[in-house]
């Protein structure tokens, strides 16, 4: 278990934005802060966890296993994002597991903690409500995506809904600042993963998609325009 952190982790979490330094300070001092190697399951399905998790760095997966063994995807939480705050307000189990995808860095308030937070600072309560939101018109993206048949249609979907999120504008296109290998892709649209790796050959092929040095994913004009989607 690590003991302290960089304040500057704190500034760049959303959910924590509206703080000011010493408001980030009096936060950080609560935190616990623990590391997790790849493969490493952080939370337990079913468990009735007692903490909030917030990815410092590195990057986690929730995910279900189905009856015949397949790993299904949920999300994927990077630096910055946060996952374990349902149980502590509805009081239910965690609706899923979360597995270290690569050595993170997590800090953990608990409950207490995270109730007092919420019921002191609004501007807190207010983020965590936008997000929500944010969390939720995902969700029915991921479901329109899971409604098309057609296996290229399907990942294209996938790439598009992922741009709230992790898109950043290129001259060329839209960037998703978003490490996906073809697996993730796999586990996250359905589909497998010999599928998605010919899809991809043949967006590569039609200049709908360009992958960049950094893993990252650009989404070229002719993927977003045909599509209709304006940025």
């Amino acid at each position: 278990m690590k003991e302290s952190f960089s304040l500057e982790y704190l500034k760049d979490i959303q959910l924590f934005s509206a703080l000011n330094e010493a408001e980030l300070l009096k936060l950080q001092e609560r935190m616990k802060v623990k590391e997790f190697n790849k493969s490493e399951t952080i939370l337990h399905e079913e468990d009735t966890n007692e903490f909030m998790y917030i990815v410092l760095t590195g990057k986690v997966k929730a995910l279900k296993i189905t009856e015949d063994g397949k790993e299904i995807i949920l999300a994927i939480h990077q630096a910055g994002d946060f996952f374990g705050e349902l149980t502590l307000i509805d009081g239910k189990t965690s609706p899923a597991s979360v597995v270290a995808a690569e050595n993170s860095i997590v800090a953990l308030i608990s409950k207490a903690d995270f109730n007092e937070i919420l019921f002191t600072q609004n501007k807190v309560l207010k983020n965590l409500l936008h997000i929500f939101c944010a969390r939720q018109r995902k969700s029915w993206e991921t479901i329109q995506v899971l409604n098309f048949n057609n296996a290229s249609q399907r990942v294209k979907m996938f790439f598009l809904s992922l741009i709230g999120e992790y898109g950043n504008k290129a001259a060329e296109g839209i960037i998703l600042n978003i490490k996906l290998t073809h697996q993730d892709i796999s586990d996250m649209s359905g589909l497998t993963r010999e599928t998605v790796t010919r899809v991809m050959d043949k967006l590569q092929k039609n200049n709908e998609i360009t992958l960049m040095k950094n893993n990252f994913i650009r989404l070229n004009h002719s993927l977003i325009n045909q599509n209709n989607r304006e940025f």
